[in-house]
């Protein structure tokens, strides 16, 4: 039996997503994972892809654009609080931030991640800032 898990959120990234971003990892279960994800003003993530794992994300602050690529579709979508989106396993991925302050969302990874060998480098159409 799982236990019950709370936590607050982090008050300082825990890691470095594979694409830049700042990560405060939150918790897991079984089935899957959450964390909080932050972009600086002007940043641009770098374009990545998951192998296993596909996200779901809700946009909490700030405004920027989010690329995705998969299978011969393209698009690229506004970002702004209460949007929610899907990033399907094996989408090419890249987002940046447009606006004054930070982009911030909370994401869904389903299965949990599982590493750092998840995300891999594809080309994208920004060039990224490094975070």
């Amino acid at each position: 039996m799982t236990a019950f898990a709370s936590l607050p959120l982090p008050a300082t990234p825990t890691v470095t997503a594979p694409d830049g971003s700042d990560v405060r990892v939150l918790l897991a279960l079984e089935g899957g994972s959450m964390a909080h994800f932050t972009l600086a003003a002007g940043a641009v993530s770098a374009a990545v892809a998951h192998r296993q794992v596909e996200e779901i994300w809700y946009l909490l602050q700030g405004t920027g654009e989010m690329w995705r690529s998969q299978a011969g579709r393209e698009e690229i979508v506004s970002l702004a609080p209460g949007l929610c989106l899907t990033i399907p396993r094996g989408t090419h991925f890249q987002f940046r931030n447009t606006g004054p302050g930070n982009l911030a969302a909370v994401a869904v990874t389903l299965p949990p991640w599982p590493g750092p060998d998840e995300a891999f480098a594809v080309p994208g159409p920004w060039q990224a800032t490094g975070g």
